[in-house]
């Protein structure tokens, strides 16, 4: 398997950490979206919307949008399970990885930032920006988690954990006050103790130089 990715992109994030979870190998091939590389007519082919990540398998087919990824890695390679059993938790661990995926990250990507800077919004302004709907969305996600569990739901990372680790690195890098969100940062803390999160990491990824 071929995984087109991006160091910073968290949504790419999301997929290393599930791929290290589940022991899976891939072929990284880095995708600059900074210079545009996303925009490529080779790219655009494979990849119609101009994101990463782009999960590209043996037999050729290619797989976007990373919320979809994983739920093809979770059906497909089901150890260790990022879901419960239980059908009610399942939907409600969903609903919160959703607060991350669907309503703080569309937001926050850097089509959007470009976007509100051609609008004429100055750097100061669009942090703002960014940081205002991380605070909104990690005070719902905090809400609805499991509050005597070591992770998100449980006693083991799952599909929440996936989403909320690379949002919080983007929470660091952009200085957003996480004062009220002990609870995720002590989460974050516990994942990053763990190989497959580890690993995972931006800094660690060859393209970050």
């Amino acid at each position: 398997m071929k995984l087109f990715t991006y160091w910073r992109s968290t949504t790419s994030y999301r997929i290393r950490i599930a791929l290290n979870l589940k022991e899976l190998s891939v072929e990284s091939i880095p995708v600059n979206l900074v210079a545009g590389e996303q925009n490529s007519p080779d790219y655009a082919g494979l990849n119609p919307g101009r994101g990463v990540p782009t999960l590209v398998l043996k037999d050729g087919s290619a797989l976007t949008q990373s919320m979809a990824i994983l739920e093809w890695l979770e059906e497909t390679r089901p150890e260790p399970p990022l879901l419960p059993t239980d059908p009610l938790l399942r939907a409600q661990v969903r609903a919160a990885a959703l607060v991350i995926a669907a309503d703080i990250h569309p937001v926050n990507n850097l089509r959007v930032i470009n976007k509100l800077k051609t609008m004429g919004h100055d750097q100061d302004t669009v942090v703002d920006w960014m940081n205002d709907w991380m605070t909104q969305g990690f005070t719902a996600f905090q809400q609805m988690l499991d509050p005597d569990a070591p992770y998100c739901f449980g006693n083991a990372p799952g599909l929440a954990d996936l989403c909320l680790v690379p949002q919080l690195y983007n929470a660091h890098r952009w200085g957003c006050d996480l004062t009220r969100f002990k609870r995720l940062t002590e989460i974050e803390a516990r994942c990053l103790q763990i190989p497959a999160f580890d690993a995972a990491r931006p800094e660690l990824q060859p393209d970050a130089n």
